[in-house]
């Protein structure tokens, strides 16, 4: 019996060892990401930072700096002009998004009719989230949270009835308030710094290698927010497990 608990408690150990690495570096399944990341050297302006390995293609690094782009067809000017340099984070949450192989601990279903999974709670660091608010908080727009609510008659996103046009700064009136919000808590506002391993880059020097690699393998490790491998895909793994073994 003691033997045979001393298999299980090793199957349990390499079952949860591959589940964790298992996420290390993939693709959520959503509009138009690749199903694997792979080298993409022709990627376009601010995505090209994760061209070495990559979910999204160049088509896709192109449209995530086009304004009203095919992506999903999104007026970032709803209330008027975006400025240029808010507009560049935009551009790179997009490409983050679109293109990083390295947010597989946070990805999650999604119950929409454009994409089966999601990324949630992603810890960002301190420093992409007040950069961002810095840049946007003179832009303005009329709704705090941009994945739904919107008017689509006219085939792009336009302010609901009753919704007034004001500048970021009150409508998101911290750093946190635009980073969680936005995107439906996509994104988790840290105070963790750029480099501590313990939060996702929106920006990075490429030149220095992709510091995400790491975060993603503390938190597949340690779990997001200290939350178990995900029961589905310990069972999925299951079998390769066994076969391992004997």
């Amino acid at each position: 019996m003691a033997a045979q608990w001393a298999v299980l408690g090793l199957l349990a150990a390499c079952v949860a060892t591959a589940a964790k690495e298992s996420v290390l570096n993939m693709c959520m399944d959503a509009k138009h990401h690749k199903t694997k990341p792979g080298p993409e050297g022709a990627l376009h302006g601010q995505c090209a930072l994760w061209k070495d390995n990559a979910c999204c293609t160049a088509e896709t690094s192109t449209g995530a700096h086009q304004d009203q782009s095919y992506l999903y067809n999104f007026n970032w000017n709803h209330c008027g002009v975006m400025p240029e340099m808010c507009k560049r984070h935009f551009i790179q949450d997009t490409c983050l998004y679109e293109c990083s192989p390295n947010l597989g601990p946070w990805i999650d279903q999604a119950d929409t009719s454009w994409r089966r999974e999601r990324i949630i709670n992603v810890p960002l660091c301190k420093e992409d989230c007040e950069l961002w608010w810095e840049a946007c908080k003179d832009a303005v727009t009329c709704k705090e949270n941009w994945h739904k609510g919107w008017n689509w008659t006219s085939g792009t996103n336009r302010c609901p009835r009753g919704f007034t046009c004001q500048p970021f700064k009150y409508v998101f009136p911290r750093p946190a308030d635009l980073c969680e919000k936005i995107w439906s808590n996509s994104y988790k506002y840290t105070t963790e710094h750029w480099g501590s391993g313990r939060c996702i880059q929106m920006w990075f020097d490429p030149a220095k290698g992709n510091p995400n690699v790491a975060v993603a393998k503390y938190y597949a490790q340690n779990g997001r927010d200290a939350s178990p491998v995900p029961r589905a895909v310990l069972l999925l793994l299951l079998p390769a497990a066994l076969l391992a073994l004997f």
